[in-house]
């Protein structure tokens, strides 16, 4: 099975969406709104920043969770003992930006929460009676004006050969947030899991973006929209000698909304946070 870009212009892009994203957890858009030239700007910019070591003027503030992770300090996916080869950097508009990064990512993060909230509307129109049910509010309202929407800029390094052995450059996981939205990375390596446990290959052409659910949204309708497993393989041949960059962007509900009789919002972060060795148990 491929998944298939669909033409965000189409008259039934909404509907093709959703069966999309029912169907393998994610959907691919083209002709969407963002443009190409910002999004390349973006990854040029943050070649600089991670190859520059003031980079670690910028160290993540651990309560709000902004700010630079080193490879040290990368996550691992749940379920691995295996750190993922990569470093990243957490933006929020209320958080520390280098100057020379923050115009670009600030007008691609108010671009790209605009249509994450589109596509979200798209959810909930396109949600049968007895799973929309189940939303505590209407699903776009959970994330109006958030705080905790976060746009992540991550780093794969080339890889030298001296890595743990197992590692890759992102374990087999879930997201934790409602939606996440990703313009195709510089290089391939992105695979999501199919439902008979075959891996396949997302597209990477580049101009296209990538949508997938999240936990919250698996949460928050029941199961109905699967929150599907996903990871970053390692390239092989001569492609090791590249680095990749990647721009998903979490959308996240306000805390205090509640996405289920279990969890609000906060709780649930909290608790996979957690689970990822991000915050201390």
């Amino acid at each position: 099975m491929q998944l298939q870009a669909i033409d965000y212009k189409s008259p039934t892009a909404a509907e093709d969406f959703v069966k999309s994203l029912r169907e393998t957890g994610f959907g691919v858009l083209k002709n969407h709104p963002i443009k190409k030239e910002l999004v390349s700007a973006i990854y040029k910019d943050w070649q600089e920043f991670f190859a520059d070591e003031s980079k670690y003027d910028y160290r993540y503030n651990v309560g709000p969770q902004d700010g630079y992770f080193s490879p040290k300090v990368a996550e691992t996916a749940k379920g691995h003992t295996k750190r993922d080869i990569k470093e990243y950097f957490h933006y929020y508009p209320w958080g520390q930006c280098p100057a020379k990064q923050k115009p670009s990512l600030e007008q691609y993060y108010g671009e790209a929460t605009s249509l994450a909230e589109e596509l979200l509307a798209w959810v909930e129109e396109h949600s049968p009676a007895d799973v929309a049910k189940h939303y505590t509010q209407p699903l776009s309202s959970m994330v109006e004006n958030s705080q905790q929407t976060l746009l992540r800029i991550l780093h794969y390094p080339p890889l030298k050969g001296d890595e743990e052995l197992g590692a890759i450059r992102a374990g087999a996981h879930e997201d934790i947030n409602l939606l996440t939205i990703l313009p195709s990375a510089n290089e391939p390596g992105l695979q999501v899991k199919a439902k008979d446990g075959t891996w396949m290959d997302v597209p990477c052409d580049f101009g296209t973006l990538i949508v997938n659910i999240g936990d919250m949204l698996q949460e928050a309708s029941g199961g109905y929209f699967p929150s599907t497993s996903h990871r970053v393989i390692n390239p092989e041949g001569a492609d090791k000698t590249k680095s990749r960059i990647s721009l998903p962007l979490f959308l996240h509900p306000k805390p205090e909304v509640v996405l289920s009789a279990r969890h609000t919002a906060k709780s649930y972060l909290h608790e996979r946070l957690v689970e990822l060795g991000v915050l201390p148990a």
